[in-house]
């Protein structure tokens, strides 16, 4: 393939426009933000589901609060029947009258035990109260964090963005003044070699897989015509040369 030198050098123009089109295609995957949220939305995840536990708990035990409060409004109704029926003197047989004092001993202690329960569930719904609370500020704290992180990284992204934008128009521009079979050679051999399809000759070095060109290769560079595309006999990429080459 031919080309003119000035076109050949151009092609130069288009690697470097599309190495930096890779290192900005780098530095959006590689923004720390994207970590940084990632590792927060683990953290609210987690944090959530301990969030939902606790209302669990509360919830249970405010269900078994209120039961247990039933259970004592009834026993103390019962009593305060059988307290009124001892004290209404209708009540005269000596055995019924040791029934219902044995009764209303019997229902002291079984309020007295409900009360008790009642305390120990109101004990146990403080502590998950506060353990919502606690789990709910934890959670706003984490959500702002990454609604912190999240703009960060928007504003990191549309700045590349527009980066990538400028460097785009400015590569087709550039890549229009080169000749269509030289452009398609250079994208095919890009795509094979990991973003670079030509490099400059200096020193006699490819700078693509920056091996020193034997003897013999470089002779047959030299005695080639200025408008010859060469290729690294090393990596096959497209070689460019200048005054720095070397030949």
């Amino acid at each position: 393939m031919n080309a003119a030198p000035a076109d050949q050098i151009r092609l130069l123009d288009v690697q470097d426009l599309d190495v930096r089109l890779q290192q900005l295609a780098h530095r959006r995957r590689s923004l720390p933000e994207h970590a940084e949220i990632e590792s927060l939305n683990r953290d609210l995840t987690q944090l959530r589901d301990l969030l939902v536990a606790a209302q669990t708990e509360e919830s249970d035990c405010a269900r078994e609060q209120t039961k247990a409060e039933q259970d004592v409004d009834q026993v103390r109704q019962r009593a305060a029947r059988d307290q009124k029926r001892l004290d209404s003197g209708a009540v005269s047989s000596p055995k019924d009258l040791e029934n219902l004092q044995r009764e209303l001993t019997s229902l002291a202690k079984r309020q007295g035990d409900l009360e008790d329960v009642v305390l120990e569930v109101m004990e146990r719904r403080e502590s998950a109260q506060e353990r919502v609370a606690e789990l709910t500020e934890r959670v706003g704290s984490v959500q702002g964090k990454i609604d912190d992180a999240t703009a960060r990284r928007d504003a990191a992204v549309e700045e590349i963005d527009g980066e990538v934008s400028s460097v785009t128009k400015e590569r087709e521009v550039v890549a229009a003044s080169v000749p269509e079979a030289l452009l398609g050679l250079y994208d095919k051999l890009r795509a094979q070699q990991g973003g670079i399809g030509a490099a400059k000759l200096y020193a006699r070095t490819c700078q693509g897989c920056r091996q020193e060109l034997a003897i013999t290769e470089l002779n047959e560079i030299r005695s080639a015509a200025p408008d010859t595309v060469v290729r690294c006999e090393n990596c096959r990429r497209i070689l460019v040369r200048t005054s720095e080459s070397g030949l």
